[in-house]
C-alpha cells in the first residue's frame, strides 16, 4: 500500500458530533463541555481537553460503582474542553446505545467505555451479584452511552441462565438471580459454579463470547 493510500485509509472521519465510531474498536467523541470516559481508554485527543478522575458522584452523575459495590470498582475520568477524543479500550468492539427516555439498562461496570456527562449512572446490587461480577454493577439512564464486548455479542430474550463473566448488560425491567452448581464435583472442576437467571419473557440479556479471566476470544 502506497503511504498516501494507507494515510487516506485510516484518517479520521470528518463532522460527526457526539459519539461517533472510527472503527470496530476505537471510538471518536466529539467535546464539547464534559464527557465521561473509562479511566485509561484515551488513546489520542484533538482540540484543548483535561482529564480528571473521578472517585465519587458529582454534577449529573447519580453515582459511580465503587468500592462499596466490588474489591474491583470502575474508574472514570472526566474530559472537559472541546475537542476530538479517541478512546478504546484493549481491543474490545464497542457498541454504541442512544438510551430514550423510557430505556434503562444495567451494566457490567468492566464493560462501560463512555458515556454522556447527562447521563443517570447508579449502583444497584442484586443478592450476591456484587461477589459474581468483578467490576461492579450499574443502572444507566437515558443518554448516549458506549459499551464495549470481547467479539460479537449476542442478544438474547429470556428466559436464559448465563455466565456472570460472559454477561455484558441486560434491561433493568429485569431481575437476574444467582444460581449455583447444586452437583458435587470431584476432580476436574467444571468452572460454572455459579450462574446468573433470567426470567420472564421481555427484555434482553447481552452476553460477550469470552469469560472476563478467561480465555481470549476471537475477535
Amino acid at each position: 500500500m502506497e503511504l498516501d493510500e494507507f494515510t487516506q485509509a485510516n484518517a479520521p472521519k470528518s463532522g460527526g458530533d457526539g459519539f461517533q465510531l472510527e472503527n470496530a474498536k476505537l471510538l471518536d467523541i466529539a467535546v464539547e463541555g464534559t464527557a465521561m470516559v473509562k479511566a485509561g481508554s484515551m488513546v489520542a485527543y484533538t482540540g484543548d481537553l483535561t482529564f480528571t478522575g473521578k472517585s465519587s458522584a458529582e454534577g449529573g452523575i447519580t453515582g459511580l460503582v465503587k468500592d462499596a459495590v466490588s474489591s474491583e470498582g470502575t474508574p472514570i475520568m472526566e474530559a472537559d474542553g472541546s475537542g476530538h477524543l479517541y478512546v478504546a479500550d484493549q481491543e474490545k468492539k464497542i457498541q454504541v446505545l442512544s438510551l430514550d427516555a423510557d430505556d434503562s439498562i444495567s451494566v457490567n461496570g468492566n464493560d462501560i467505555l463512555a458515556f454522556e456527562s447527562r447521563v443517570d449512572y447508579e449502583i444497584n446490587t442484586v443478592g450476591g451479584l456484587s461477589e459474581a461480577i468483578a467490576g461492579g454493577l450499574t443502572n444507566v439512564y437515558p443518554g448516549t452511552v458506549a459499551l464495549t464486548t470481547h467479539g460479537d455479542p449476542l442478544v438474547a430474550t429470556p428466559p436464559i441462565t448465563t455466565d456472570p463473566d460472559a454477561t455484558v448488560a441486560w434491561s433493568t425491567n429485569l431481575s437476574p438471580s444467582i444460581e449455583t452448581n447444586k452437583t458435587i464435583e470431584i476432580g476436574q472442576q467444571s468452572g460454572e459454579s455459579i450462574q446468573m437467571a433470567f426470567t420472564g419473557r421481555e427484555g434482553f440479556v447481552v452476553v460477550q463470547p469470552y469469560e472476563e479471566g478467561g480465555q481470549p476470544a476471537q475477535q
